[in-house]
């Protein structure tokens, strides 16, 4: 039998086991997917915008994976803890897969940046998704003006809830003391800032399409912005082809909304800047309250160049979406640069050379890059390059019983059946608020539920 142990139960960690199981080359392979956190699905349940039921509904997709007979979840085991190293885990099973994400944000690296009042989005991210490492106090909400860094998919995410009315959110998972802060909500003013034009922003043609369409909230952009950017100005099939077909449907989706005749100013207002720079956090009473931004245009090489003339917007609440970065493990070897473990087609490398046994797949190995689908070719290719290692692995002793060890070792793992019992508390939880499932936000909730 080959063991393997998948760490992390994300999108990366659940294709990995799936591509083990569900290939025909080693018959007997058994897959245990171990997950700091109680819950499976990382950023399925965690990373993504409770408004958007059909992308968590990948989570039955996950599901299928998890309850297969050769896969077993166990939670609430952390890598690192309790002696439980990477060599330690190699003496446990024949090969280990490291699928654990880029959990760390990128930072601006500006004067004010650490404010009362500046946040990561991955931080709002975490308290709108229910995620137990989330800030006990959550947010304020209490100013009228909301600025978000960044023109990525994230940032698309927090813009839309911080603008959606609360009645909006009822009806989605959305934590409880949370959807009381939104409802609460004093934001009438939401900035999305990009340091770029809107032929080169990241987010998805979709994402970006439902910002226009939200029925508590004006979309705005600013004619001046995108007369800046030349592929936006130029309409020849020529610079359309030349762009990738996502940025082409993001242009038309933007010319679309400076055409439109403006609306009643009444209610949220969204605003898309481009070609804006952020260089300090402006503070008042302790607080931020606005951001400047340096103007910006292109410099014929595909970024932008400073122009020395400035402007502030009004910000209570500052939100940096700039991106992901991967965070050492101890133990592990770790490029610094790009944020990743070193590897060769998912191999670990360690002074240059593969480590028997030592593999990576998802945002650790390739990045903080691509969609929820992008997973699946990443984990393909470390899976190919595990089995043709596997006849070498086998020939190393493991553990009979990888479980009992980590709970020798003073581990309290959270199996399937602990996590079907926290899906039906948060159930329950919803059916005593009057809604559907309502998440559990917090430690001690969840083990407790779990333990019932």
């Amino acid at each position: 039998m080959l063991r393997v142990a998948v760490v992390g139960s994300g999108p990366s960690g659940v294709y990995t086991a799936q591509g083990l199981v569900q290939q025909a080359k080693i018959p007997n392979v058994h897959v245990q997917v171990l997950d700091r956190l109680p819950c499976p699905f990382g950023l399925v349940r965690y990373g993504v915008a409770p408004d958007h039921e059909k992308i968590k509904s990948l989570q039955g997709n996950l599901r299928g994976v998890l309850e297969d007979e050769r896969v077993d979840f166990i939670g609430n085991v952390e890598v690192g803890a309790r002696g439980l190293t990477p060599e330690r885990l190699l003496e446990l099973y024949h090969a280990v897969v490291y699928c654990v994400g880029a959990a760390k944000d990128r930072r601006l690296g500006i004067p004010g940046e650490d404010l009362s009042g500046s946040h990561s989005a991955t931080d709002f991210v975490a308290w709108y998704s229910a995620h137990p490492d989330a800030a006990a106090n959550g947010f304020s909400l209490s100013g009228r003006s909301a600025v978000v860094i960044g023109v990525g998919n994230v940032a698309v995410d927090v813009a839309r809830v911080l603008a959606r009315g609360a009645d909006e959110l009822l009806p989605t998972d959305v934590p409880q003391a949370a959807l009381s802060a939104l409802e609460h909500s004093r934001v009438r003013e939401v900035h999305m800032v990009g340091r770029r034009g809107p032929s080169q922003a990241k987010f998805t043609t979709k994402e970006l399409r439902e910002l226009g369409s939200l029925p508590s909230a004006q979309l705005v952009v600013d004619p001046a912005d995108l007369a800046l950017d030349s592929a936006y100005t130029d309409t020849s099939r020529a610079t359309a082809a030349a762009l990738p077909v996502v940025n082409r449907r993001n242009l038309d989706v933007v010319r679309g909304w400076a055409d439109r005749v403006p609306g009643s100013s009444e209610g949220r207002q969204i605003h898309l800047r481009f070609f804006l720079r952020p260089v300090e956090l402006l503070e008042e009473a302790g607080r931020v309250a606005a951001v400047r931004f340096e103007r910006t245009v292109p410099d014929d090489r595909g970024g932008v160049r400073g122009t020395g003339t400035y402007e502030d917007i009004e910000a209570q609440l500052v939100l940096r979406a700039v991106g992901y970065r991967g965070v050492p493990m101890p133990g592990l070897p770790f490029d610094t640069d790009r944020g990743t473990v070193p590897h060769t087609v998912g191999r670990v490398l360690r002074d240059g050379v593969p480590s028997p046994g030592e593999y990576v797949a998802g945002w650790i190995k390739r990045g903080p890059t691509g969609v929820i689908g992008t997973n699946r070719p990443c984990a393909k290719e470390t899976v190919t390059s595990l089995l043709d290692d596997a006849a070498a692995l086998t020939l190393r002793p493991v553990a009979d019983d990888p479980l009992a060890e980590l709970v020798a070792s003073g581990h309290h793992p959270i199996r399937w059946a602990g996590w079907q019992a926290i899906e039906a508390a948060e159930l329950e939880l919803g059916r005593s608020l009057g809604r559907r499932s309502v998440k559990i936000p917090d430690w001690d909730g969840l083990l407790a539920a779990a333990d019932d």
